[in-house]
């Protein structure tokens, strides 16, 4: 599927399938501290309950470089409070657990291409929520999240983890 084109997720962006879970663990748990750690099977059940699981191949050699997990808020039980926060303030949003980009793919627009693709599924959804970590910083996806037109509506720390975060949401139409 290297290059393929998709008109409802763009080039090279496709669902991601169990084929792929191993690969999108050893991406994620590369990025940590910019996402928490996870185990086969944390991912696996993002696979179950995720609304929007999405990867991306990196066209010369079909390598998944990325991937997205969003979620519906508040429809899916969720244990994190991050989630939480946005479930006390929305009645209906989708959430961006995590988007993990391999560093050899920086550049190329993935993020943006997951996002606009996810935005296609808020049928009855008023905003895109996600949270971006202050500490550590997580300095490239704060000034992303700015440029796509994000509001920052709050921040939250986690004396457990040491972890401080902003919240970030975007008004959207919800007609997919």
């Amino acid at each position: 599927m290297a290059g393929t084109v998709n008109s409802v997720t763009g080039p090279g962006i496709r669902p991601a399938t169990s084929d792929d879970l191993v690969r999108l663990v050893e991406l994620n748990n590369a990025a940590v501290p910019a996402v928490n750690y996870l185990t086969l099977d944390e991912m696996a059940r993002f696979l179950r309950v995720a609304h929007r699981f999405l990867v991306a191949e990196v066209p010369e050699d079909g390598t998944v470089a990325a991937f997205l997990v969003g979620l519906d808020g508040p429809e899916c039980f969720y244990d994190s409070l991050n989630y939480e926060y946005f479930c006390d303030r929305y009645d209906r949003f989708l959430y961006v657990d995590r988007i993990v980009v391999d560093p050899v793919a920086w550049g190329r627009g993935l993020a943006q291409g997951f996002y606009r693709a996810f935005v296609t599924s808020a049928v009855g959804h008023t905003h895109l929520c996600a949270e971006v970590n202050t500490v550590p910083r997580n300095e490239r996806s704060l000034d992303f999240h700015q440029r796509f037109g994000f509001k920052a509506i709050g921040e939250r720390s986690d004396e457990g983890t040491g972890k401080s975060v902003r919240m970030f949401a975007l008004e959207i139409s919800g007609d997919g």
